[in-house]
């Protein structure tokens, strides 16, 4: 089942530790050594980026939020918005 849904990844709040990226391969390590994801345009600042997806994978980013140990990412169905 498809869902649209937005993840929005605190960088201000990340430390790099990465159990995101093993959880959901659209995190990536990023040059300075923090957690990045591709956005769809909506980046907030150098600090947060949001990224919305249509898909069947809002499990997988949901895990990589759970397992994020200093909380910095937040995933949102768009229902819920």
């Amino acid at each position: 089942m498809t869902t649209e849904y937005q993840v929005r990844l605190d960088r201000d709040a990340c430390d790099g530790i990465f159990a995101c990226l093993v959880r959901d391969d659209r995190f990536t390590e990023a040059s300075d050594g923090l957690a990045t994801i591709d956005t769809d345009g909506s980046a907030n600042g150098d600090d947060e980026l949001t990224a919305r997806f249509a898909d069947e994978r809002i499990e997988d980013a949901r895990q990589a939020a759970r397992a994020c140990p200093v909380g910095a990412i937040d995933v949102t169905a768009v229902d819920d918005e």
